[in-house]
Order: structure tokens, then C-alpha cells, then sequence
């Protein structure tokens, strides 16, 4: 049973650093939170010598859970209008429309 859970908090520790390092907002508290309950059900189980373990997945799913707070909570997302980008697609329109005539005329 303890190797069992031991498997399950390691793959969704990992599972949890990989979500907290993507853009993936507050959906990567999901695997923290279970890599957090998985690791302190290990940490129940675990006897004295054993308990190193635990204590690592216990203290890495906490930093991945503070580094996604932190990412939520002091990282915006800001969409920029790009004046250029709005500037050249007014100036595209203005061609075709000119090119449109001139072919209109030639007819």
C-alpha cells in the first residue's frame, strides 16, 4: 500500500511542476493539491527513518503551489492593440479597393 501511494504522490509531484511551470492559471492547483494529500497520506504511513521522502514531495508541491499563486496573483495577462498591425490592414483594404476599381474600369 505504501509503495502505491508513494508511485502516486511522485507522478503527480512531477505532474505539478510541470503544470505550475505552463500557462495554465489555476487549473495547476489540481495535481498540487493532489500531489499535496497524496504526500501527506505518506507521511502518515511512512515510519520514523522513512519520512525523507514524504517530506521533499511535501515541500515541493508547497513551493509549486506558491509559485502558481504568485504567477496568478502577480501576473497579468494584458492583450496590446498593435497600432501598426490595425494601420497596415486599413492600408490593405484601401489597395484592394483601389485594384477592385481599376480592374472594374478596365471592364
Amino acid at each position: 500500500m505504501r509503495k502505491l501511494i508513494t508511485v502516486i504522490a511522485i507522478i503527480f509531484t512531477i505532474m505539478a511542476i510541470i503544470f505550475s511551470v505552463m500557462p495554465m492559471d489555476t487549473l495547476a492547483f489540481l495535481p498540487v493539491g493532489i500531489a499535496l494529500f497524496f504526500s501527506l497520506l505518506l507521511l502518515k504511513k511512512s515510519d520514523t527513518p522513512q519520512k525523507m521522502l514524504p517530506k521533499a514531495l511535501l515541500f515541493i508541491g508547497a513551493l509549486c503551489s506558491v509559485f502558481v499563486l504568485g504567477k496568478t496573483l502577480f501576473i497579468k495577462d494584458e492583450v496590446i492593440v498593435d497600432q501598426k498591425f490595425e494601420q497596415q490592414k486599413i492600408e490593405t483594404k484601401q489597395e484592394a479597393k483601389k485594384e477592385l476599381e481599376e480592374i472594374e474600369g478596365l471592364e
